[in-house]
């Protein structure tokens, strides 16, 4: 029986797009490179890291397909559930990869798709091997955002600031310790997720700490950097510090108090809070670095 074309989407997963909007902060980032032929490069960027991110989604789901069937919530997903055979689950997979790389060879800089293809295998391993193995897990997961970032930035031939990727791999790595620390709340077997058997609530608990500080550290030098201030003509970029600190300890508040941190793009797209925070941060960096123009 032939995948229906909602399986194929759920499938797919088109809400984990939202991550690939790190492709996008190069851009925002630079001002000066704003113009009609980027912004299509960057949202031709986006749409390739969307197959791409899909592709790499569905090939997860085909090699976990028998430890999904055991898990509550994800033995619903299309291809542990049987709503499509692993082999159309595997086919659409390619049809996707192919499409992402037609795309990049087409329009892309060679220096789009070196990242573009790092990113690719970087999640194909993690889908294959690394997630298996504590601490590398969260590290591959972090890396996989820094890629976007680099990529967008190849996509428009700037280069991203030191502290920019800093901060991307920071934040990301603090969102996937928190995850980890869902699944150990929730009491996640660590035969469904054999990662976990390297974790405990205590580790996971002092790692959150530890990054956190870094994360908030490294974005206020960002923000009071001399080369950063001469760069946007503004030494108040400080101001967008406080929706930074509050989007972070809103999210550590869902992990720690009221343990629901399982899904990272669930929780952008659903908490009012933390989507108050992000739309603040844009709209204060935006006007800071606009502005003074």
């Amino acid at each position: 029986m032939a995948a229906s074309p909602s399986a194929l989407l759920r499938l797919a997963r088109p809400r984990q797009w939202v991550k690939n909007a790190f492709v996008v902060a190069p851009l925002f980032f630079t001002p000066e490179a704003i113009n009609a032929a980027n912004l299509v490069r960057v949202a031709l960027a986006v749409a390739i890291f969307c197959l791409l991110a899909s592709a790499i989604y569905a090939f997860n789901d085909w090699c976990d397909r028998e430890a999904d069937r055991q898990h509550p919530k994800k033995r619903s997903r299309p291809i542990a559930s049987g709503e499509i055979s692993p082999a159309a689950g595997l086919a659409f997979s390619l049809v996707l990869l192919a499409a992402a790389a037609g795309l990049t060879a087409a329009f892309m800089p060679p220096g789009f798709a070196v990242y573009a293809a790092l990113y690719a295998l970087a999640s194909t391993a993690y889908s294959l091997w690394l997630k298996h193995i504590s601490v590398l897990d969260v590290m591959i997961v972090a890396i996989g955002f820094v890629l976007r970032v680099d990529a967008g930035s190849a996509a428009i031939g700037v280069a991203p600031t030191v502290w920019i990727v800093i901060c991307t791999f920071l934040l990301a790595l603090f969102m996937a310790l928190a995850k980890r620390r869902d699944d150990l709340a929730r009491d996640l077997a660590d035969t469904h997720r054999p990662a976990l058997a390297g974790y405990n609530l205590r580790f996971v608990d002092a790692a959150l700490a530890v990054v956190l500080a870094a994360l908030l550290v490294s974005y206020l030098i960002y923000t009071t950097n001399e080369g950063v201030i001469r760069r946007y003509g503004t030494d108040q970029l400080y101001l967008t510090a406080p929706f930074v600190t509050a989007g972070v300890l809103r999210y550590l508040q869902v992990a720690l108090v009221e343990e629901r941190s399982g899904s990272p793009t669930d929780l952008a797209l659903t908490d009012r809070f933390l989507i108050l925070a992000v739309v603040g941060w844009i709209a204060t960096f935006a006007f800071l670095m606009y502005g003074a123009r």
